[in-house]
């Protein structure tokens, strides 16, 4: 489906940086690789994962959270760790680019280098830069992995928008990878949305300058155009999303998470939002990030629809 869109992040100041993507074919082979590679190994890997998070109520860095890198404020989607206890939130890719708001295609804007710092923030405005609860690095960006691996194919490159932040050690007993609102999420959602599915969703813009009464969003889908070939799927929600939105994540039916927020759509259906397929970009990043065991963690609350 042809569109014209933005990206959704919001650039508050504008950022600086450099680096980092194999065709769909070579990282399908990749994937395949990683998974038997899995079967092979022993299960100490897992030995080093989190197994216990800080309360719901007393967490600070959670889905939702918003995260700043050089001045340019996003959203956080969902939280992952890996085999050695290392852990990461997610967000969009193109709020650690180095081009416009207009930038949607990963393959042909550059992205600030692994290792960047990004700060995870309560309250932050137009006019305040808000709390800073904690810090993590740009450990992974689907944007560099593009570039590194040589992808061309199209919705690939304008759909595969997703990066993660390692959370610095001291912090991590900050997180609880718990949804705010909704709870969840219960796992992947490994087909996708149809038409008129119901979707769940988390922004944090600070556009709205801390009214966080308009962070939870429900919605529906509006189906996935075949040209995507499964990389993207279209859905309007209450509020839509807007930049500084960007990076939130998408849940379906029982909490199953389906996709982060990537664009905000001017052309042909004014405010309706693209979201990246989740399953899709976090099987990219298992095959060309490096990191072992990556994988989504669910929320330690229940998934309400409510």
């Amino acid at each position: 489906m042809a569109s014209l869109a933005v990206a959704g992040g919001l650039i508050v100041a504008a950022p600086s940086g450099a680096p980092a993507a194999r065709s769909a074919g070579q990282v399908s082979a990749q994937v395949s690789q990683a998974s038997s590679k899995k079967v092979a190994r022993p299960a100490r890997k897992n030995a080093g994962r989190v197994k216990s998070w800080a309360a719901p109520g007393r967490a600070t860095i959670t889905p939702g959270v918003m995260m700043y890198t050089s001045g340019a404020q996003c959203t956080a989607n969902f939280v992952f760790t890996d085999a050695v206890g290392g852990v990461y939130v997610g967000y969009a890719a193109h709020c650690a680019g180095k081009g416009e708001a207009t930038d949607t295609n990963g393959c042909e804007v550059m992205s600030l280098p692994l290792g960047t710092k990004v700060d995870f923030v309560r309250g932050g405005s137009l006019v305040t830069s808000g709390t800073r609860l904690g810090r993590g690095r740009l450990a992974y960006s689907s944007w560099s992995a593009m570039d590194q691996v040589g992808t061309t194919d199209g919705p690939t490159c304008a759909y595969n928008d997703f990066a993660l932040v390692k959370v610095r050690a001291k912090d991590v007993k900050k997180v609880n990878p718990s949804v705010p609102h909704f709870g969840g999420p219960t796992g992947i959602d490994r087909s996708g949305t149809s038409a008129g599915e119901s979707v769940y969703s988390y922004g944090n813009s600070s556009l709205r300058a801390g009214v966080s009464t308009l962070s939870p969003k429900t919605g529906i889908a509006l189906g996935d155009a075949s040209a995507d070939e499964g990389w993207s799927h279209e859905v309007y929600t209450l509020t839509p999303g807007v930049p500084g939105d960007s990076g939130s994540g998408f849940m379906t039916r029982g909490g199953k998470a389906v996709g982060t927020l990537s664009t905000v759509a001017i052309a042909p259906l004014p405010l309706s939002n693209q979201i990246g397929d989740l399953l899709r970009e976090l099987n990219f990043a298992r095959a060309t990030s490096g990191i072992k065991g990556l994988r989504l963690t669910n929320g330690t609350r229940p998934f309400a629809a409510s």
